[in-house]
């Protein structure tokens, strides 16, 4: 993605071994370069939101992993490995949603045992999360080709006409190390001609629609207006969309996706009203010990979210407000589940298959046959 004119990936590390990221919670007001020096910030950074996005709080913690073997004691393998145990369950519970997080620590984890001395087991981590974060990028480039053979399709459907696309909460580039899983197919129409359109829902509490969805798709010059999280089913009422893209934050064995609080409520509209909904993720995303939505864990965050909102005053300041009567308390749910039969597909790197046990194992066959 391109910022001020610059190239940036939304987590790297630099010439001099340092790991940067994109601070979201500045965005979109101020674009801001954040620097993780260690483990503890790294884990900060997952828990108060600095990334965010299935697909790089995955990376986030491949590359944390890396920062605890460089942490953790010399003296000995069984020390060492005894301390990267110890600490790797706070990157697993700093987001437990997400099932990106544990799968990349997890596979950190068996990466480190593999090496033979303390040095490997550091240079391993290292080269693991570097490749975790291209995988992530390269899964996001080819998720966006299938995504846009659909968006191909539906302005073939309707030539001259602009192809309307809802979307809720961000999964564009900042939610992944480079062009994203909804957002993808839409920046890859935009660049090839298609007329496209995204109604971005601002995704109440924390705004990431209005706030990097809608910043991402200006900064790309791609034509979008923002919509209050309630107009999406008045808007499938009246013919304005023609598909929902959405990501996800886990996806069961029977096709069922947890995402932002409110994904479930644009399925069921558009259901109602017959407009497709494909939810776009990584392999990585998909968690093949579940069978259904009863077993994933739900994050509730601070019902703080809820009370209060952040925004620039007329003056250009930044300034957080309350919303609400002092002694109202608020409850914060992130995430719902929309069942398989709301989806009309899913979408990952190895391409569009039905939201069932059936359609995953088509495409990773390998994955249950073990």
């Amino acid at each position: 993605m391109r910022v001020n004119n610059e190239n940036y990936l939304s987590i790297w590390v630099d010439d001099n071994e340092q790991l940067k990221i994109i601070n979201q919670l500045s965005l979109p007001h101020k674009f801001e370069v954040t620097i993780l020096h260690n483990f503890e910030e790294v884990v900060a950074s997952i828990k108060n939101m600095l990334v965010r996005g299935a697909g790089l709080i995955g990376v986030t913690a491949g590359y944390g992993m890396w920062m605890l073997t460089k942490e953790a004691p010399k003296n000995s393998i069984e020390s060492f490995e005894s301390y990267i145990e110890n600490h790797a369950d706070r990157l697993r519970l700093a987001r437990p949603t997400a099932s990106n997080l544990a799968w990349a620590v997890n596979r950190q984890i068996n990466k480190i045992k593999s090496g033979s001395t303390i040095e490997e087991k550091i240079n391993l981590a290292r080269n693991e999360a570097i490749t975790i974060a291209e995988e992530d990028r390269n899964a996001c480039y080819q998720i966006g080709q299938y995504g846009l053979e659909i968006l191909r399709n539906l302005s073939i459907a309707k030539p001259g006409k602009v192809i309307n696309i809802l979307t809720h909460c961000n999964a564009g580039w900042l939610a992944f190390v480079d062009y994203g899983t909804a957002l993808s197919p839409i920046f890859l129409a935009h660049d090839e001609g298609i007329p496209v359109h995204v109604w971005v829902d601002e995704t109440r509490p924390r705004n990431q629609g209005a706030s990097l969805t809608a910043w991402e798709l200006a900064t790309h010059g791609v034509p979008h207006s923002l919509i209050v999280d309630n107009a999406g089913g008045h808007l499938m009422q009246h013919g304005m969309v023609d598909v929902v893209f959405t990501g996800a934050d886990r996806v069961t064995l029977n096709g069922d996706v947890a995402n932002k609080i409110g994904t479930y409520l644009k399925a069921l509209a558009a259901n109602d009203n017959n407009v497709p909904f494909y939810v776009a993720f990584p392999s990585s995303t998909i968690d093949f010990t579940l069978n259904n939505f009863k077993q994933i864990p739900i994050e509730e965050r601070s019902g703080d979210e809820v009370r209060n909102i952040m925004g620039k005053l007329n003056n250009g300041d930044l300034a957080e407000v309350q919303i609400c009567p002092d002694l109202t308390p608020a409850r914060n749910w992130a995430f719902d589940v929309t069942p398989s039969h709301l989806i009309t597909g899913l979408i990952c790197e190895k391409g569009v298959c039905p939201p069932s046990k059936f359609g995953l194992q088509n495409i990773f066959p390998e994955q249950f046959n073990e």
